[in-house]
């Protein structure tokens, strides 16, 4: 497990030592160990201050965050808890941030990166300002548009489409997930003896299990669409062939 100093622990969440120090004064964050004079932190702390940054993002105030995590630790035990905290705020993706300057984006786009569209692109945070250089979230996604562009498929129309498919995933992750909680969460945690570290296993076992449903699902509605697609174009040239 790694180990942080305030300085560290507070770079890897994104956040400052003041706040780090605030939460902790809050009661948010649990101490650190100490070390003599050093207070020594761990990737649990990592994952509390990451989950109440979420929380924050959110709306949440302090003193909902506090409740919170009281009601989670009532009667339970602070090292599950600090897991599952881990479990939730750990990327599902195994993606890793990558970074590109603007010539770079200019070189995989060319003309179709107008203002417009590297507009879109920001606020669909595909392309995030670093510098004077771009986070990219999703190297995937943006090879693949890059890639669709070359095809042919102008960018605006591309950007609009990616839009579209992260509306169409957030609702099919609502519907699992609810449906997750209702019939095995929900029953699981009903069980005071139940600890939060198998809530923990629980929800890790069912990440992999969610991507195979959605590639399955993706695999087959692409086979599906692409045949019906391909036979109303050949439909459509035997009729004019036919009526000329």
């Amino acid at each position: 497990m790694a180990e942080y100093r305030i300085d560290d622990l507070a770079r890897a969440a994104g956040t400052t030592v003041r706040n780090v120090r605030v939460y902790q004064d809050r009661g948010l964050l649990p101490p650190p160990r100490r070390e003599g004079r050093t207070g020594v932190y761990s990737d649990a702390h990592l994952a509390r201050l990451r989950l109440i940054g979420s929380l924050l993002e959110k709306g949440y105030t302090f003193a909902h965050i506090g409740e919170f995590l009281q009601a989670w630790q009532r009667g339970r035990n602070l090292t599950d808890l600090l897991g599952l905290e881990e479990v939730l705020t750990t990327p599902w993706s195994d993606e890793v941030d990558d970074y590109v300057t603007w010539e770079q984006l200019e070189e995989l786009f060319g003309d179709e990166l107008d203002d417009a569209n590297t507009a879109t692109a920001l606020a669909q945070h595909l392309v995030v300002p670093d510098g004077n250089r771009f986070r990219v979230p999703s190297p995937r996604l943006l090879h693949a548009g890059s890639e669709l562009v070359k095809a042919g498929i102008p960018l605006s129309v591309v950007l609009g489409l990616s839009a579209q498919l992260a509306e169409d995933m957030d609702r099919s992750a609502k519907r699992l997930v609810q449906a997750v909680a209702d019939h095995a969460v929900l029953p699981l945690t009903e069980s005071y003896d139940t600890s939060l570290a198998e809530v923990g296993e629980l929800i890790n076992r069912l990440k992999p299990l969610a991507q195979l449903a959605v590639d399955a699902h993706l695999a087959f509605a692409m086979e599906r669409t692409i045949r019906e697609v391909v036979e109303q174009h050949l439909q459509l040239g035997a009729a004019g062939t036919a009526a000329s």
